[in-house]
C-alpha cells in the first residue's frame, strides 16, 4: 500500500487541495488518516475513490449523487464513460486509477479505446508519454511504489511489440541505418521503443540494443551494422556522465555517424553540442527527421 500528500493527490487527480478538504468536511470523501502530527494521507484506495469522483463531476454528475452510488456502481460507471469518451483527461485518469488498481484489463481497455479513436502514435504522445511524466515526478519524490511503475511498462511495453510484429518488411531501397540504445544507468526504454517503431514505421532499418549498454560496447556493433544513425534517450538523473559528455564521446568515437539524443536530461541551455549531434526535444522533430530520410 502507497500513502499520498494531500499535494501529490491533487497532482494526479487535478482537484485543488482546498476542494478535497470541502469534499472531506462536506461529504466525507475521502476520510483521510492522519500522521501522528495531525497530516492528511490518502491510500490507494482513497485515491482511486478520488479520481473516480473528479471524473464523474466533470461529466456532470454531482457529488451528492456520486456518494448514494455503491463502489461497484461508480467502477462499471466510470469505465463505461471511459470507453465511450474522447476526452484525453478522463482516458489519462483512467489509467493512473487502473495502475493503482493493477487491473490489467482496464488498463488494457483504456489504452486500446484511445488507439481506436485517435491512433497508435497519438495515444502514445497525448496519453501514454503524459502518464510516464507523472508517475516519473512520483517516483522522484518517493511518493509511488516502483511495482506500479513496472506494472504500467510490461503492458505498454508488449503493446509496443504487438505493433512492431505487425510492421510490414522494410523493402525501401534508400532505407537507412539506425542503432538504438540507452547507456549505463539508463533503465526505462518506453520512449525507446517508440523511436524504434517510428523509424520501422517510416521504412528504415534498426538495431534495437536496449537499455544499460556501455558506451564502449557499441564498436563491435557498429564494425557489423555500419549504422547511418545512433539514438540514445538520457532521462536518469543518476547518470555518472553528463549528456555532453556522452555526446561528445559518440561523435569522437563514430565522427562519420549522425549522432540523435533525446530525452528530459537534454533540455539545458547554452551548451555547444558537436556538429553531427541532433538534439530531439519532441516526436514533431523526430518525424520530420525521418521524413526527411524517404
Amino acid at each position: 500500500m502507497t500513502n499520498f500528500s494531500i499535494k501529490d493527490v491533487e497532482a494526479l487527480t487535478g482537484i485543488k487541495s482546498h476542494t478535497l478538504r470541502i469534499w472531506e468536511h462536506r461529504y466525507g470523501i475521502p476520510l483521510p488518516n492522519r500522521t501522528a502530527t495531525n497530516i492528511r494521507y490518502y491510500t490507494d484506495e482513497d485515491l482511486k475513490l478520488l479520481l473516480n469522483v473528479a471524473m464523474l463531476n466533470r461529466k456532470g454528475y454531482k457529488i451528492s449523487k456520486i456518494t448514494k452510488m455503491s463502489k461497484e456502481e461508480v467502477d462499471t460507471l466510470v469505465l463505461d464513460l471511459t470507453l465511450q469518451s474522447n476526452d484525453e483527461t478522463m482516458h489519462l485518469e483512467s489509467l493512473i486509477k487502473a495502475m493503482f488498481g493493477l487491473d490489467e484489463e482496464s488498463f488494457i481497455q483504456i489504452f486500446q479505446a484511445s488507439i481506436d479513436q485517435i491512433g497508435f502514435e497519438e495515444s502514445f504522445k497525448k496519453l501514454i508519454f503524459p502518464l510516464m511524466a507523472r508517475i516519473g515526478i512520483m517516483w522522484q519524490t518517493g511518493s509511488i511504489n516502483p511495482a506500479y511503475e513496472h506494472f504500467v511498462t510490461h503492458l505498454i511495453r508488449l503493446k509496443l511489440f504487438s505493433a512492431l510484429n505487425a510492421l510490414p518488411k522494410i523493402e525501401h531501397q534508400k532505407a537507412k541505418k539506425f542503432v538504438l540504445f540507452l547507456p549505463a544507468h539508463e533503465p526505462h526504454d518506453v520512449t525507446l521503443l517508440f523511436a524504434n517503431y517510428l523509424i520501422r514505421l517510416a521504412g528504415h532499418h534498426t538495431n534495437y540494443l536496449g537499455p544499460n549498454l556501455p558506451l564502449n560496447d557499441l564498436h563491435s556493433v557498429m564494425k557489423l551494422y555500419k549504422a547511418d544513425y545512433i539514438l540514445t534517450v538520457l532521462t536518469s538523473s543518476i547518470s555518472n556522465q553528463t549528456p555532453l559528455q556522452i555526446a561528445n564521446k559518440l561523435h569522437a568515437d563514430f565522427p562519420s555517424t549522425n549522432i540523435l539524443i533525446a530525452g528530459s536530461q537534454i533540455f539545458q541551455s547554452h551548451i555547444q553540442y558537436p556538429p553531427q549531434v541532433t538534439l530531439l526535444y519532441d516526436f514533431d522533430d523526430f518525424n520530420k527527421l525521418l521524413k526527411a530520410q524517404g
